[in-house]
């Protein structure tokens, strides 16, 4: 579950941070990739060489890079994390998270994370027991991060009580655990389709169209991160995919992508086809380049083959088919029209006329649209976003 997943550690200055090269060795051995962020006074309780050594990655700790001067930006750091676990937490550090005090550069990456939160507390035993930090705590839970809360035990200052922070092994468990749980698509087989086709007019020329691929790709990584196998069928694009579960298949024209697409449909259970084919093709490509004349070129144009009609026609009750509409005009009536026409269970309608919208974004703004025809319209939101919200209207379907 922890392959290729990435984890942010908070260390804050507890006398638990000695457990933390233990945590970090047990991530990485799972395939994890490991960032460490420390708080200044952490530094006093292990090294960051050590922490640097166990996870391959210059700890984290300040707002400049001490050996580069460069700008370590916490907004790139909170958006990279799948998960961001706090351990240990200390009560300075519980109540700076929940009244979003941002002092220091573990918590400015806090308040920019996008991912799930867990926290380990750390401290002795009335600190833990004061109401202020009972108080915090309990904010911090109906924010809905995930508190591992201390064991009981004999703590640093002689006393025996709660306080002490999880061991390494348990929480390397929760957090194996966490990962088990939103495997939603756990041994599904998603095809996707993704970025635009190529249709050659000569060696130098095509028609094409504003797709990036960035849509598809981010689907594909989702349904990836919930379990899923997935085979992205990627037209011309400058994007790269590094994920161990998603299989690129890269084409270049519509026959290419339609010849690949109903060739995985057969063992696929769900298929989501965001590529923006080419409607139409050239006649005949010229072999060699056209020259320019002073006369009018006329381009003799034939249609491709339908690929998302091709597999509603092949579509088994055991498969799940999602299609993609641009509209410029009447959007919500045209999709409903190829929603019905091609037999998909989904269709995502997004349109041209919404600012920061399709192609040439890394926003989108879309409207899913069902077999029954409930319409859910979602604002703009990052394509990483929109992505999201499919995959969960993906799995709503699968529990029908």
């Amino acid at each position: 579950m922890l392959k290729g997943k990435k984890i942010l550690i908070g260390i804050t200055g507890g006398i638990a941070a000695y457990k933390i090269p233990l945590l970090i060795r047990l991530l990485v051995k799972a395939g994890a990739e490991v960032q460490i962020i420390m708080t200044p006074n952490a530094k006093d309780f292990v090294t960051p060489l050590t922490l640097s050594t166990l996870s391959g990655k210059p700890v984290l700790s300040g707002f400049f890079n001490s050996e580069t001067g460069e700008w370590q930006s916490h907004v790139e750091v909170g958006l990279w994390a799948d998960l961001f676990i706090v351990a240990p937490a200390t009560a300075n550090t519980l109540a700076k998270m929940n009244f979003g005090i941002a002092d220091n550069y573990l918590l400015t990456v806090y308040l920019s994370a996008r991912c799930h939160v867990m926290i380990a507390p750390a401290m002795d035993l009335d600190m833990y027991k004061h109401p202020a930090t009972r108080q915090n705590i309990l904010a911090l839970k109906q924010r809905g991060h995930t508190i591992i809360d201390p064991t009981s035990g004999e703590l640093a200052s002689g006393l025996c009580g709660e306080g002490r922070m999880e061991e390494p092994a348990e929480l390397f468990r929760k957090i194996d655990l966490f990962f088990k749980e939103k495997q939603t698509f756990a041994g599904k087989k998603v095809l996707i389709s993704a970025g635009p086709t190529h249709e050659a007019i000569d060696p130098v020329r095509f028609i094409g169209n504003h797709s990036s691929g960035l849509m598809g790709v981010e689907i594909a990584k989702v349904f990836a991160e919930k379990g899923a196998e997935v085979f992205l069928v990627l037209g011309p694009t400058n994007l790269s995919v590094d994920h161990p579960e998603i299989h690129v298949y890269p084409v270049t024209t519509a026959e290419e992508m339609y010849e690949q697409c109903t060739l995985l449909f057969t063992h696929c259970d769900i298929a989501v086809m965001s590529a923006a084919v080419a409607d139409y093709k050239p006649k005949e490509a010229f072999g060699n380049k056209i020259k320019k004349q002073k006369n009018a070129f006329a381009l003799d144009l034939i249609p491709t083959k339908d690929i998302l009609q091709a597999l509603g026609n092949a579509k088994q009750k055991s498969q799940l088919l999602i299609g993609f509409a641009l509209e410029t005009e009447n959007p919500v009536p045209n999709a409903l029209k190829k929603l019905h026409a091609k037999n998909l269970d989904l269709i995502i309608l997004n349109s041209l006329t919404d600012p920061g919208a399709g192609f040439k974004h890394t926003t989108n703004k879309v409207t899913i649209i069902d077999r029954e025809e409930k319409i859910i319209d979602f604002p703009l939101k990052s394509k990483k976003e929109v992505a999201s919200d499919i995959s969960l209207a993906v799995e709503k379907l699968l529990t029908v």
